[in-house]
């Protein structure tokens, strides 16, 4: 992912600072509300990274769309807009909500599914993912029909892929690798 050395600083710095000002939790709300309002819309993100678009112009957007944010959280964007790194401001919030919930001592488990989780295969994989992290995690489903079936479990920088998608693509190669030549 392009700018996640410089995101997670900027991430870093924000959390230290939040945690000076006993703002942390506001601003983890305010990061997850960031990433989610950039990845849900695909004119704003573009916007952001658009070299056309005047830094005044992104400013006034962002201050409209995430009007009454808290004041660090506004200070980030303030600062990504003065270093020409605003196009980072996604990745920093999402680097902040890891940094956060490493720092409670949680890890967020996404698990990726063609189809919504059941209830009780959402308690396996919970508890799975605890076992694997020895840390508190939560869930987050994701759907996404083009793995066709199986799953994706992503936890901090660990994947397991076991996706029908994936298992073709694998398939695939292998049946490309293992040509025969007469």
């Amino acid at each position: 992912m392009i700018g996640t050395r410089a995101g997670n600083r900027y991430a870093k710095a924000v959390l230290n600072f939040a945690k000076e000002q006993n703002t942390h939790e506001v601003v983890n709300g305010d990061m997850k509300d960031i990433f989610k309002t950039i990845d849900g819309s695909e004119e704003l993100a573009d916007m952001l990274k658009s070299p056309v678009t005047k830094l005044a112009t992104k400013k006034a957007v962002l201050k409209e769309v995430f009007s009454g944010i808290n004041s660090v959280s506004e200070g980030l964007i303030n600062v990504l807009i003065e270093n020409n790194r605003i196009d980072l401001l996604k990745v920093v919030a999402e680097k902040y909500i890891v940094l956060f919930d490493q720092y409670k001592g949680e890890q967020v488990a996404v698990v990726t599914t063609a189809v919504p989780l059941s209830g009780e295969l959402e308690k396996k994989v919970l508890a799975k993912a605890e076992e694997l992290t020895g840390s508190k995690a939560t869930i987050e489903n994701k759907i996404d029909e083009s793995i066709i079936g199986g799953f994706i479990l992503r936890i901090g920088d660990l994947q397991y892929n076991a996706s029908i998608a994936n298992q073709l693509s694998n398939l695939k190669r292998d049946l490309n690798n293992n040509t025969y030549v007469n």
